[in-house]
C-alpha cells in the first residue's frame, strides 16, 4: 500500500459553490500510481465546506446557494454567535450540514467520479479568503 498527502491552498473565492476537481487532481498527481484506493479531501475551516455534485450545469450551484441561504438565514436575532458578522454563524451551520470532507474512490490512477460529478468548495462567507484543504490518497 502507498499513502500520499498534500496540502492545497485554494485562492479566495466569492460566496457560493465552486468546482475544484481539477485543482485537487493537479495537486496530487501521485494517484496515477494507484490501481485502486481512496482519496479524501478535508477542508481546514469551519465556515466553508466540501461536497460532490453536478459539474455540468452552473445553475445547480446557484440553486445550492439559494437553498442554503433559506436554511441558514443571515441576521437572525436568535444567534448568539454574532460578533464576526451576520454571515458567520449561518456559514458555520451550512458547513456543519454539508461537511468538512469528501472521499472518492481511485480506479486505475484516476478519481472515480461519475460523469456529471465534481468536487465543490462551498464558500459560505461573503469574504472567506483563501482556503486550505488536505488531500490524502492511499491504495495499491
Amino acid at each position: 500500500m502507498e499513502i500520499f498527502q498534500k496540502k492545497l491552498n485554494l485562492r479566495a473565492r466569492s460566496r457560493g459553490f465552486h468546482l475544484i476537481s481539477d485543482e485537487v487532481i493537479s495537486a496530487i498527481p501521485e494517484i496515477n500510481h494507484l490501481k485502486m484506493g481512496i482519496c479524501q479531501v478535508f477542508i481546514q475551516h469551519t465556515s466553508a465546506s466540501l461536497t460532490i455534485n453536478e459539474n455540468a450545469d452552473p445553475t445547480v450551484r446557484d440553486d445550492f446557494e439559494m437553498f442554503f441561504n433559506k436554511v441558514a438565514k443571515e441576521n437572525d436575532t436568535a444567534y448568539t454567535h454574532d460578533y464576526e458578522g451576520p454571515d458567520d454563524m449561518p456559514a458555520h451551520l451550512k458547513a456543519a450540514i454539508l461537511g468538512s470532507s469528501v472521499s472518492i474512490p481511485i480506479a486505475n490512477g484516476k478519481l472515480a467520479l461519475g460523469t456529471w460529478q465534481g468536487i465543490y468548495l462551498c464558500e459560505h462567507r461573503n469574504h472567506g479568503g483563501s482556503r486550505s484543504v488536505v488531500i490524502s490518497a492511499w491504495g495499491v
